[in-house]
Parts: C-alpha cells; sequence; structure tokens
C-alpha cells in the first residue's frame, strides 16, 4: 500500500500540473491518471490476498456498527446537552455531567442492538449462527438423554461452525472407574 501511495503521489502532481498548463501530450496526462486510478484498487488487492485478510466482512460490520452507534450516541449527547442547556443554562457543568452518564448507561445496550441490525443485515451468517446456538441452549436445558444430545450437539456444531469433521469426547462418569 506504500509503494502503491509512493507511485500514485508523483503521477498525481504530473495530472495535476498537465491539467493546470493545458498540456499538449494529453496521451501522458491520460496514461498517469489511468495508473492513479489502477494502482491504489490493486495493491488493495495484493495486500488482501498476501496477508489473508479475507475476514473483511466482520471488519466492515464492526466499523457499520461503531459508525452508526457514535453517530447514535453523539446525537443524543449533543441533543441532551442542547435541551438541557436551554433549560439549565448554558454554562451549566451539571447539564455536561448528565448527558457523559446518560450516554454511558446507554452505551452497552446500544451497541448491542446495534450490532445485531448491522449483522441481521449485512452477516446473516453470524445471525443466523447466533440463533442455532441459542435455540439450542434452550433445548439443552430440557435434555436429559445423553444420546439425543449428543447427536443434537454435533449437528448444532456442524450447521453453525461447518468444521471438516467433528467429534464429542466425554469424560467417564465417576461411578464407571
Amino acid at each position: 500500500m506504500a509503494l502503491a501511495a509512493a507511485v500514485t503521489v508523483p503521477l498525481a502532481v504530473v495530472v495535476l500540473v498537465g491539467v493546470a498548463v493545458d498540456a499538449t501530450t494529453r496521451a501522458l496526462v491520460l496514461l498517469s491518471l489511468s495508473i492513479c486510478m489502477a494502482v491504489l484498487p490493486l495493491a488493495t488487492g495484493a495486500a488482501i490476498l498476501r496477508y489473508r485478510l479475507y475476514d473483511l466482512d466482520r471488519i466492515i460490520s464492526r466499523t457499520l456498527a461503531y459508525g452508526l452507534l457514535t453517530l447514535l450516541l453523539g446525537g443524543g449527547y449533543a441533543g441532551v446537552v442542547l435541551g438541557l442547556g436551554q433549560l439549565l443554562g448554558q454554562n451549566s457543568s451539571l447539564v455536561v455531567a448528565g448527558a457523559t452518564l446518560a450516554v454511558a448507561g446507554v452505551f452497552q445496550p446500544a451497541r448491542r442492538r446495534t450490532q445485531r441490525a448491522v449483522d441481521r443485515r449485512f452477516n446473516r451468517r453470524r445471525y443466523d449462527a447466533a440463533r442455532t446456538i441459542q435455540a439450542f441452549s434452550a433445548r439443552l436445558r430440557q435434555q436429559v438423554d445423553l444420546d439425543a444430545l449428543t447427536a443434537e450437539l454435533l449437528a448444532v456444531v456442524e450447521q453453525t461452525m461447518q468444521p471438516t469433521q467433528a467429534s464429542l469426547w466425554l469424560r467417564p462418569r465417576a461411578d464407571e472407574k
């Protein structure tokens, strides 16, 4: 990425100078512009492949969730400060303290709800896996048959994690030793 940026910056300067002086060698300007437009996406693709950044969906999901959360909480904070500031006076430290406490108290529940909404919309596989595990844990409390529980546990692991193989090892009971 640094090499791509190092190549792109001088070419961008060439393009800008060429446009500013109305260069007669339009071919040079067009070539430089096309290289500028292609180098950064190619470098990004190479970085993703080289450093195995295939989990970009998780990065994008977190970016969306925290971006939305920042907007919501920042707007709420500004609303509380401005609203209470009008009632209690502009320079009241009570307003700032109240707004800060309100935002701090709302942060975790808002983060969980926002992350669930983003996962439900953009990361469906993770959302479905979480729902499957929640349903299994509810059935686990009612299950007493060990063989049925083993089969269901292996099925849930297969469905959610999709491993190449799965097995379950159970410790022998104390009375069987």
